[in-house]
């Protein structure tokens, strides 16, 4: 069976289900450029790449292999960003630049694959926006159905169109209870303005009666799986953070 080189002209279009695949191939050098190094790693989705490293200079090395691997390609800094977790992360480091000369910035939060990751002692997520985007579909949503549907359809469409995102991502993410008591808070008092009550526990009664489950309950069972998935995959970055 004879093979033949051939040039491409055309690439897949935008949102396809190879382009994971094709950009994923497209990087297998770059584990190549750190392999070996501890505490270094490169984590590639589509095309959002996310570089950690326990210090500045090595991050500095791991964006110089990341932009050799793509030099027929442009970094984006307008959608790059810097974050530090840690014991000093209150500290002001130096500026990391690209091969261009332009720096890229250090900030207090930064988004990625929809998770909102703060700046803090320990890996933290910001819940504000997630509160913001459910107060703005569970209001938008009562707001077209509350006078002619039941509470019970409420309810149903809550959990199904509203619910996700609010949680969109948390399962993956320890939180603690106050976190877990923030989130609760957003669902009892969107139940608040359904039931028109603000006794407690009326509205545990409705939520009961509904067999409606406050976040706190849906994250616990949601993080208990994912944890069981992590640690039965054989992946070396599963294996480590399981």
């Amino acid at each position: 069976m004879s093979f033949r080189l051939f040039g491409l002209t055309f690439g897949v279009r935008q949102g396809s289900v190879l382009s994971p695949y094709l950009f994923a191939i497209y990087l297998d050098d770059l584990y190549k450029s750190y392999k070996g190094n501890h505490g270094l790693y490169v984590f590639l989705y589509a095309d959002d790449i996310l570089c950690i490293s326990p210090s500045i200079c090595a991050l500095e090395n791991l964006l110089r292999a990341c932009e050799w691997e793509l030099i027929w390609l442009s970094i984006n800094v307008k959608k790059s960003s810097r974050l530090c977790i840690g014991p000093r992360n209150d500290i002001k480091c130096a500026n990391i630049t690209t091969l261009a000369g332009q720096v890229i910035p250090w900030v207090n939060e930064m988004r990625y694959l929809g998770i909102n990751i703060k700046r803090s002692h320990t890996f933290k997520c910001s819940l504000d926006q997630p509160k913001r985007a459910f107060y703005r579909a569970a209001n938008g949503l009562f707001g077209k159905v509350a006078r002619t549907a039941s509470e019970d359809v409420v309810i149903q469409l809550l959990s199904s169109k509203c619910m996700p995102i609010l949680l969109y991502g948390l399962d993956v993410c320890c939180l603690n209870k106050t976190e877990l008591n923030s989130l609760d808070f957003v669902i009892n008092r969107f139940c608040m303005k359904l039931f028109s009550t603000s006794n407690m526990d009326i509205i545990k009664d409705c939520q009961s009666y509904f067999n409606f489950k406050l976040p706190s309950e849906l994250l616990m069972k949601r993080y208990d799986k994912f944890i069981l998935k992590l640690s039965i995959m054989n992946n070396v970055y599963c294996t480590v953070f399981a």
